[in-house]
């Protein structure tokens, strides 16, 4: 074990992960796990669900994941799949603003918009969106300003590299402890930028540089997190380590994104982000009560 790992693991031993986080005006618990409805505006999703230049059909798409379950949607105009290219911002903010605009009316407060672009992520503010969903984990200095002069909740994520090379042979001496830190990093610069730190999320951001061992390890010692003291966001619907695992194209990796969301959440994920909304709440409303008997015997 490194000695990162080690000082991670004894914040861990007395520091209380957030039981709750701020969106919009609400305040969302985790007395059971979240889900987070995935809507992809792009031509060119890993998932095969991409919907872009077809608002209307988005917007539908929305309104059901709420009605399934979905406590949040998340809204996406740009693909971060490996070898991904990236789009300008004028065509990202075609394709997600009048999704946000629609989604938000319908449900104030639990939109979220999946960018790393600030230019972006401030125009779905003024749409009605409430939380900035960013691959990058807030590197840029003015997406932490957008965010804290908004008062925006935020999802810091962890990616090594970039979407079009970020796959190419990432390598970790400890992946858990160093995604670790760097969350622990980026978090501490948020604060520092003045984003509330009741609003903060963070997501180890399982396929963004990592092997099918590094995403596997992630989930297995994903409770090392918990040390960070906020919610941890976790994606792992229809990822390409699943189909490693299984040989099913993204289609097909339902059952697999289900396993893996349940032993997320059991070793500590408060949301889950879910291209099969009715299917993953279904399957925490069977595990939740489980997991919290578990808990209360002292077994998680």
């Amino acid at each position: 074990m490194t000695s990162s790992s080690r000082e991670m693991r004894a914040m861990g031993s007395s520091r209380v992960a957030s039981s709750s986080v701020k969106v919009g005006t609400c305040r969302l618990r985790f007395d059971s796990p979240r889900v987070m409805g995935i809507i992809n505006v792009t031509p060119d999703s890993f998932s095969g669900d991409g919907l872009a230049g077809d608002t209307e059909a988005a917007v539908s798409r929305g309104k059901a994941m709420f009605l399934a379950g979905a406590d949040i949607v998340d809204i996406g105009g740009e693909s971060t799949r490996p070898g991904a290219e990236p789009v300008s911002v004028e065509a990202e903010a075609r394709r997600t603003i009048g999704v946000v605009e629609a989604l938000s009316a319908h449900r104030p407060g639990r939109i979220s918009i999946d960018t790393y672009k600030p230019e972006v992520a401030e125009k779905a503010l003024f749409a009605g969106a409430s939380i900035i969903n960013d691959v990058t984990g807030l590197r840029d200095p003015r997406m932490r300003e957008i965010a804290a002069e908004h008062g925006a909740s935020v999802v810091i994520m962890h990616m090594k590299g970039e979407p079009r090379t970020m796959q190419k042979s990432p390598r970790y001496k400890d992946v858990v402890s160093e995604v670790a830190s760097f969350l622990q990093e980026r978090v501490g610069a948020a604060e520092a930028a003045g984003i509330s730190p009741g609003r903060i999320m963070v997501d180890p951001g399982i396929g963004f540089g990592k092997t099918t061992d590094h995403n596997t390890e992630i989930i297995s010692r994903l409770a090392e997190l918990k040390a960070l003291g906020k919610p941890i966001v976790i994606g792992v619907s229809r990822k390409s380590f699943i189909g490693k695992m299984t040989g099913l194209p993204p289609e097909e990796r339902l059952e697999g994104s289900l396993a893996a969301a349940v032993l997320a959440v059991r070793n500590g994920a408060d949301i889950v982000r879910a291209h099969d909304v009715a299917e993953t709440v279904r399957a925490l409303r069977v595990a939740a009560p489980i997991l919290r008997k578990e808990r209360e015997r002292g077994g998680i």
